[in-house]
């Protein structure tokens, strides 16, 4: 495993310890989030937790809970949830963050959404003083609009790309596209989240401005807790 990966594991038992039995909490998607998984998994097995259930924020997700037997349901059922915990792609000082290099972008806003306590986590490479730092920002958008969406995102300054696959454009589990869209360091994200939710065609971005109470952070040798 290498340090990174070890990293990931830390900051996922750590945010595991929020979990209470009884509970039912929202799933992210990615590769930390995975780690977290097979821990509450592991913790419902050994009856360190019981009745615990997840909403899944992907198909890959529900997939990996099921096999980690993760009991699942839905925000039909659930539409207020206790606690959620997700990986992020990029994380700032104040907590707020770039999501969706998985592609599950619009599903984990809205669980992060419907969450009374949402918690980040993340390997310390991921901490930066300003989102977009190394990274394009993923913009969910309409496949109907696809190039003029692209179009008006990058009028506002950013190189844009239409994340693609082997096969064509890359499709989520909402049957839609996704832009990278590279902005560079973002100086005003809550100005630049308003810009592109304007935009006919954008559904969702990436940018988690505000949804974090806290986030669990994984380093070589330990694990660091961030708070607003």
């Amino acid at each position: 495993m290498s340090w990174v990966d070890g990293a990931k594991r830390r900051a996922a038992e750590a945010a595991a310890r929020h979990v209470k039995s009884g509970t039912v909490i929202g799933l992210g998607t990615g590769s930390t989030a995975k780690h977290l998984i097979q821990i509450i998994g592991a913790y419902l097995s050994e009856g360190k937790l019981t009745e615990v259930q997840g909403v899944p924020t992907s198909n890959q997700t529900a997939a990996d809970a099921l096999e980690a037997g993760i009991p699942l349901t839905t925000l039909d059922d659930h539409p207020e949830l206790t606690l959620s915990i997700d990986g992020a792609d990029l994380i700032d000082g104040d907590l707020n963050a770039i999501k969706g290099g998985g592609g599950a972008l619009l599903r984990e806003k809205i669980v992060a959404s419907a969450s009374k306590t949402y918690i980040l986590i993340a390997d310390e490479t991921k901490i930066v003083e300003k989102l977009g730092t190394g990274f394009p920002l993923p913009i969910e958008i309409l496949p109907f609009s696809a190039a003029p969406t692209a179009d008006r995102v990058g009028k506002l300054g950013a190189s844009v790309a239409l994340r693609r696959g082997k096969l064509g454009p890359v499709t989520t589990d909402n049957g839609n596209f996704i832009l990278d869209a590279d902005f560079g360091p973002i100086d005003d994200p809550a100005g630049l989240e308003r810009e592109l939710k304007s935009i006919p065609g954008v559904l969702e971005t990436g940018l988690f401005l505000g949804y974090a109470d806290f986030a669990y952070v994984g380093t070589p040798d330990g694990v660091r807790k961030l708070e607003r």
